[in-house]
């Protein structure tokens, strides 16, 4: 939050609440709420963007439309690439200047600059990644000369919106903001403000470093064996990966493609060298669980201390200490970047698909997405169509679709001949490193190299800059720099007899394909005007980061599938815990060339599926990542689609939809039927129990047994999995009484110690994702699994088996649901738990309930759940709020394009009082979706607002 320097108070009130309360009195008078009258209501109005008229613009060469329907989502018309994407700047900026101001703040480490001290420590950890200056090199040195001028065009856009505009008339933010940052003017838009955005968004999808952190935490608690069953190989005996081939399509040499690519460097043309063969319980109200850790007679609630099973890891309490709390701490790093950029944990995934035309009733391609991400207000995304009146060689665009806020062209949509979508590959693009540091140098091969050593200084709104100092080893930045228990990462971990001497620790570096410039953003362009699944593919060649499933659809009917991405070969290793950056085996020896990327072409059943799954099996040679999704969305996928085909019937653009909001949980489906053979005394409970027969696993927000279900699910996790963790993977304030970490006395002979939960809420463990499903499923019919054992507590009497846990688990959810919703089973339901609120991802964060209720909306009750295709996502360690959504859903109707279908999260405007702030999120969250018009014709039949913006003379 802004740092309150120009206020005075008679009380000197200090910290965050005092600048709170002085925003949400701005706020309060801004919004008209209590005295602020017609200046009020004028203030939030003056931002309004204007959508009739005339608008001049220095630089354009002709004139812009810009025609907006009636949910205010633009579609723009001009005779030349650069008018229509100085276009795209103004109208972005005229939304969203607000969103696109603060990204770029954050994406260069400078929110203190907006936002006072509060933001120091993100922003030293921002500038440590460096996003910044990778995103200058790229524009500097490897961005295309058309891509720079494209840019250039977008960013002059945004400019001419600015000029003359500052404070209430950009935003209500900046108004609010000026009392308490009085100083604060945006500056000018520049293309790297744009080109740094796709590091953020790389951030977000960067792969396993989480699951990388996770395992050495785990391993305080835990054996080796014991994290391996927490981590069960990908099913592929069951849930086919996206190519099912075995490797990837030898049907066309055009990259020189082969069956089993050969291990030699033949064909790579970038020279990249080929690998060989070689406490609370979220809510926690009433939940019996939440005192199970609190238990008078000292009984531990870890199942390690008492069970003969769970005797934690091999190493010395003090080792693990160490190298936990060192390792926890980059965690919190990871989980204090804004919440903009979304929480930090695995539930970031995606679907999409594409049907052929022999399956579908328009016998054209039906192509479905929706990407998952965190709640945002706004969205994440906005929806424009880019369109030249008539193509040329100097207006080469008609495309429409999703587009990023402070990015020119189009993500996800379709052109006039090709559609396209996106899921998150899930590669594994990023190593943490142990480095042996002495000094400004470290070690490599026994030798010594210096580290690169640059100073920073970050400037603080109301107060005083602060300098800090950046190191790098060839390999990436020393995160470990960036908090007090990070510059001792290393000092007590596990390492090989032949490790240097640790001295005073080692620290740890970050390798990531993104901190290394590249030409992403040429893709995009060549994205929107490919034209064949030639130019697609040689458009996807250029994606390297972030490294994404590629979908495909053409009008003259054909479907593809790309895998693209800069993903490396390691010499030695995984990457799947951190490795001994002193040893050259360990290096990264190039990246997977782009011609032995898997990928398919009109494959023979007809349809493909990306929902985060394997790409392809275990056959193929090289190691995409260790930490796939595993699998329960896809196969749904596969499965609805199947059945259809295997019925005679054919797939229309409603039956896609449909598919999109399926809400059924494949964990129910394997669990409920054991459940419901258990015999539970207790009539309450069992009247419980009763909601489960019958029900069809489907989560509607309306469902009582949806609720019971996932209840049950959550404290299953609880008692078999989650009091057995280590406090750094638990939620903050689940409080327990365990042993002492790495002891290996007689339960009898020691002590518990009360050990609270570090992680944050969004990313603790078990989360409830499908690697869980895997788990149970591993383990279910083994009644007398050591998982299966938990200790008693004040209520409960320690179980020994699954039927034993599993009653217990029914009891815990029927009075915590008791707690939640009341005694009578009848008013219960899944979408009173399971609730969706928006909130504004800068000044409605967190603060009074004031501020809340002036720039945030909701709640919504919403249908779906975790790994399931509706993908309203929940962190079973937390509770059942929604922290992972569908951001945006489309249909596109190949060839047919007005029969399009598309909906957004929230509304076109970033304006908290605009109409269109969220006015597609009541739709959203029924399933529905808007029609999608593209052509010319269809366009103007749908626009009630029409903005011309013409070249300024003079």
């Amino acid at each position: 939050m802004p740092s309150n320097t120009t206020a005075s108070s008679p009380k000197k009130k200090k910290g965050r609440r005092g600048r709170l309360i002085v925003i949400l009195l701005v706020l309060a008078l801004l919004g008209g709420v209590g005295y602020g009258g017609y200046w009020g209501v004028d203030a939030v109005r003056a931002s309004f963007p204007q959508t009739t008229g005339e608008i001049k613009i220095d630089g354009l060469k002709g004139k812009v439309e810009v025609k907006r329907d009636d949910y205010g989502i633009p579609q723009l018309y001009a005779d030349s690439d650069e008018d229509l994407f100085r276009a795209q700047g103004f109208v972005h900026a005229q939304d969203r200047f607000w969103e696109m101001d603060v990204r770029r703040h954050m994406t260069a480490g400078r929110l203190s600059e907006m936002f006072g001290k509060d933001q120091v420590e993100t922003d030293a950890f921002l500038r440590t990644l460096g996003w910044r200056k990778i995103a200058q090199q790229e524009y500097d040195q490897k961005l295309s000369a058309e891509t720079k001028k494209y840019l250039d065009a977008y960013a002059a856009g945004v400019n001419a919106y600015l000029k003359d505009r500052s404070g209430k008339e950009l935003s209500v933010e900046y108004a609010a903001l000026g009392f308490v940052n009085g100083d604060y003017a945006p500056e000018p838009w520049t293309p790297v403000d744009s080109v740094a955005w796709l590091k953020a968004m790389a951030w977000d999808l960067r792969g396993n470093m989480q699951d990388e952190i996770d395992r050495s935490l785990m391993t305080s608690r835990l054996s080796q064996d014991q994290i391996a069953q927490l981590y069960p190989k990908y099913p592929y005996d069951r849930n086919q990966p996206i190519v099912d081939r075995g490797a990837v399509d030898e049907s066309d040499n055009r990259f020189d493609l082969k069956a089993e690519p050969s291990r030699d460097n033949g064909s790579n043309d970038n020279g990249n060298g080929d690998r060989n063969d070689s406490g609370s319980n979220g809510n926690g109200n009433g939940n019996s669980n939440s005192g199970n850790g609190n238990n008078n007679d000292g009984i531990s609630s870890n199942s390690a201390s008492n069970n003969e099973g769970f005797t934690g890891g091999t190493n010395s309490s003090d080792a693990i200490e160490g190298l936990n709390a060192q390792l926890s701490s980059l965690s919190d790093n990871l989980d204090t970047l804004p919440a903009l950029l979304g929480p930090n944990g695995s539930g970031i995934g995606s679907n999409s698909w594409v049907v052929s035309g022999k399956h579908t009733t328009t016998e054209k391609p039906l192509l479905a997405n929706d990407p998952h991400l965190a709640p945002q207000l706004p969205s994440l995304w906005y929806q424009m169509g880019l369109h030249c009146r008539e193509k040329s060689e100097s207006c080469s665009f008609d495309t429409a679709g999703y587009t990023f806020s402070g990015m020119p062209g189009v993500i996800i949509g379709h052109n006039q001949d090709i559609a396209w979508g996106m899921t998150n590959m899930g590669a594994d693009v990023t190593d943490l490193y142990l480095e042996k540091i002495s000094g400004d140098s470290y070690t490599y091969d026994g030798k010594q190299k210096p580290l690169t050593v640059t100073e920073e200084v970050i400037k603080v709104a109301g107060g005083k800059n602060k300098t800090i100092t950046v190191r790098a080893t060839d390999r990436g930045p020393l995160v470990s720099d960036r908090s007090t228990e990070l510059e001792k990462v290393g000092q007590q971990a596990q390492v090989p007899n032949s490790a240097p001497d640790r001295a005073t620790g080692y620290g740890v570096s970050l390798q990531w394909t993104a901190l290394q410039p590249g030409n992403s953003m040429d893709a995009v362009f060549e994205l929107n005007r490919a034209d064949d699944f030639d130019s697609f593919r040689k458009a996807a060649s250029k994606f390297e980061v972030p490294s994404q499933n590629l979908i495909y659809a053409d009008a003259e009917g054909k479907i593809g599938y790309q895998a693209p991405g800069k993903i490396p070969v390691r010499a030695e290793g995984k990457g799947d815990k951190p490795a001994p950056g002193w040893d050259p085996a360990y290096k990264w020896d190039g990246y997977i060339p782009f011609d032995e990327m898997p990928y398919e072409e009109d494959p023979e059943r007809g349809y493909i599926v990306t929902a985060n799954q394997a790409v392809i099996d275990d056959s193929y040679k090289h190691d995409l990542t260790v930490d796939w999704g595993y699998g329960a969305r896809s196969q749904r996928i596969n499965d609805m689609i199947e059945q259809k085909i295997k019925d005679g019937g054919k797939i229309s653009t409603e039956d896609m939809r449909t598919m999109q909001t399926d809400n059924k949980s494949e964990i129910a489906k394997l669990l409920t039927p054991t459940l419901m053979k258990i015999n539970i005394s207790d009539p309450n409970v069992r009247e419980a129990q009763k909601l489960l027969e019958g029900w069809d696993y489907s989560q509607e927000p309306d469902s009582a047994a949806a609720a019971y279900f996932n209840a049950v699910w959550r404290n299953i996790l609880k008692l078999g999995f989650g009091n057995k963790l280590p406090k750094e993977l638990r939620v903050k304030g689940d409080c327990l009484f365990v042993r002492p970490a790495g002891s290996n006395a007689p339960a009898d002979q020691i002590e518990p110690v009360e050990e609270c939960g570090t992680r944050d809420a969004d990313s603790a463990q078990p989360d409830g994702g499908d690697r869980w499903f895997e788990v149970v499923r591993s383990i279910v019919d083994d009644e007398d699994n050591p998982w299966w054992q938990s200790p008693r507590s004040r209520t409960d009497k320690a179980t020994d088996t699954r039927d034993e846990l599993f009653a217990r688990a029914m009891e815990d959810a029927r009075w915590e649901l008791t707690a939640e919703m009341g005694k009578d089973i009848d008013s219960w339901s899944w979408g009173r738990l399971h609730q969706l609120q928006l909130k504004n991802q800068t000044l409605g964060t967190e603060g009074p309930g004031v501020v809340k209720y002036l720039l945030n909306r909701g709640p919504w009750n919403l249908a779906g759940g975790e790994a399931t295709v509706n993908a309203t996502g929940w962190n079973a360690a937390a509770g059942y709020d929604v922290v992972w959504v569908p951001s945006m859903r489309m249909v596109v109707n190949v060839g047919d394009w007005d029969r399009s279908r598309w909906i957004n999260l929230t509304g076109a405007s970033g304006h908290a009082y605009s109409a269109h702030y969220t006015d597609q999120t009541d739709k959203w969250a029924k399933g529905e979706l808007l029609d999608w018009s593209f052509t010319p014709e269809a366009v103007q039949k749908n626009t009630v607002d029409t903005l011309t913006l013409t070249p300024a003379t003079g």
